[in-house]
């Protein structure tokens, strides 16, 4: 224990311990000491420096609150979420893009105003807006990079490369491309060349969420600049990895006024309850939507197909109306499209949405 010794000092009690030989050192020398307290802070801050990584090394994953999912990847939440409402608009005139085929699937073109009639439920409506002409168009490729298309990937790619020759020089598109999660590699743009370039760096692996897929590209609709908007669906199987649910995309599709039209490529031999159901998913989800699927089981079938969608999209009838009994109720109103035919002409096939959701205002 040390003794403390008590000097002379100018404030009574003041004490001292004892001098050790160390503190002896340590105050006959503070210069020396000085020196020696400057080299170890220099030693430790080239150690910290050693150890932190480069700059360009570091990757800082944003946080995304549950309440507050990320704007740009509405699938960024580990949960599943129950898709938010697009927001309706108040209903003036409803705009039905048509397609008319004949038996053979070729399109018939040539038709006019008084060829078609238009019910919403029960109630005939009056044509007042009838277009036949190539409108710009805000289209959407969904384009499917799961594990099991690795052996049609070229095909796939040189689909879209044709599908982009019947373009409009005012189109504009973007595309997203899933496996175990959907990713928008092109955002919104005028030059094909970019998407197919963009296209040329993806590598097929993974699982397939063809379902989070079609969310992102709706929602990405949001964003499209023209009033006919649509996503084409190049896949190669059923879902058997998103979030989302069939009942839930269904709903949202009825709600966001884009077509969809899908090409299925199918092996013969369906080894999984997904795959053997994707055939059904993408006729529904297309047929809900005014647009239409079509089933390949090879590969080089995809370009012609690609191109008689493209061809389709920009020889389809406009017919619009205002509805008899405009109700803000918010409910889904059905939709129906008669054919007038010319006479001669064999039976045709029309495709068109089959309704529309209200606005509540």
């Amino acid at each position: 224990m040390a003794r403390h010794i008590r000097r002379g000092s100018s404030r009574p009690g003041f004490l001292i311990r004892k001098i050790t030989p160390a503190a002896r050192f340590f105050s006959s020398r503070p210069l020396e000491i000085l020196a020696l307290l400057l080299a170890l802070t220099c030693l430790n801050s080239v150690s910290a420096f050693a150890q932190t990584p480069d700059i360009d090394d570091i990757h800082v994953t944003p946080r995304v609150e549950p309440d507050k999912p990320d704007a740009e990847n509405p699938l960024a939440n580990d949960t599943v979420r129950t898709h938010s409402p697009l927001i309706r608009s108040k209903v003036d005139l409803v705009l039905v893009p048509v397609t008319v085929t004949d038996p053979m699937n070729r399109l018939v073109t040539g038709l006019d105003k008084e060829n078609f009639q238009i019910f919403e439920g029960k109630d005939k409506q009056d044509v007042r807006h009838f277009s036949s002409e190539d409108a710009p168009i805000s289209l959407g490729v969904i384009f499917d990079m799961s594990g099991s298309m690795s052996s049609k990937v070229e095909r796939a790619r040189e689909a879209v490369k044709e599908f982009f020759k019947t373009a409009n020089p005012q189109d504009e598109f973007f595309m997203i491309a899933f496996a175990d999660k959907p990713h928008e590699i092109s955002d919104f743009t005028q030059s094909t060349d970019d998407v197919e370039g963009r296209l040329l760096f993806t590598i097929p692996k993974g699982r397939t969420a063809l379902l989070d897929a079609i969310y992102l590209g709706i929602s990405k609709m949001r964003e499209a600049k023209y009033p006919k908007k649509a996503l084409l669906i190049i896949s190669d199987g059923g879902d058997n990895h998103s979030r989302y649910t069939e009942g839930e995309i269904k709903g949202l599709i009825k709600e966001a006024d884009v077509m969809i039209y899908s090409i299925g490529i199918y092996d013969q031999y369906l080894p999984t309850e997904e795959e053997r159901l994707g055939p059904s998913l993408l006729n529904d989800i297309s047929e809900i939507s005014g647009g239409r699927a079509f089933t390949i089981d090879n590969p080089n079938d995809l370009a012609d197909v690609a191109t008689k969608i493209g061809i389709e999209l920009r020889n389809q009838y406009v017919l619009g109306y205002r509805p008899r009994n405009p109700g803000h109720d918010g409910k889904w109103h059905k939709i129906k499209v008669k054919l007038l035919p010319p006479k001669g002409l064999p039976p045709l096939h029309v495709y068109a949405k089959t309704g529309y959701y209200a606005s509540t205002q």
